[in-house]
């Protein structure tokens, strides 16, 4: 299940997931923020993922017309490896049609390209010195993260 934080628990999960993945596991102490503006602006969707009742992942998705941008996406270390980042693009892609949203996109981190070319996203020419890809998914009525086989 894919949920707004609402509660202390719920956002302090949220921000402790987003702290340790991806700031602190990849060299970057003391730099995470969890007061940035961004969080709670109007069309942007911090999203809590929960599977049998702990919270295991995150991601932000802020939606701007009909294009969604997946900020942040992260699954926490004990839960990694079970299909569970491929669950939550797959909620955050449902979100995003709902609230709709065409096109996905995301700048993500060079060692996640491989597993987001998996769930269906293409990546854009990088802009030199960038150590992000942006990577972009279009998306059709009714298909949803996975084998492109599976959309007919």
């Amino acid at each position: 299940e894919l949920i707004t934080p609402s509660t202390e628990e719920e956002w302090a999960s949220y921000h402790r997931i987003r702290r340790t993945i991806l700031f602190e596991r990849r060299g970057q102490f003391g730099v995470y923020d969890p007061n940035r503006p961004g969080e709670r602006k109007p069309g942007n969707f911090p999203k809590l993922l929960i599977c049998d009742s702990h919270h295991v992942g995150v991601v932000r998705i802020d939606v701007s017309a009909d294009v969604a941008y997946l900020r942040r996406v992260a699954i926490d270390e004990p839960w990694q490896r079970r299909g569970l980042g491929r669950l939550l693009l797959a909620l955050a892609e449902s979100f995003a049609i709902e609230h709709g949203a065409r096109r996905l996109e995301s700048s993500v981190a060079v060692d996640a390209v491989a597993f987001y070319s998996k769930c269906g996203y293409r990546s854009r020419q990088s802009v030199a010195g960038n150590v992000d890809t942006h990577m972009f998914k279009d998306l059709a009525s009714g298909f949803i993260s996975g084998d492109p086989q599976d959309a007919g």
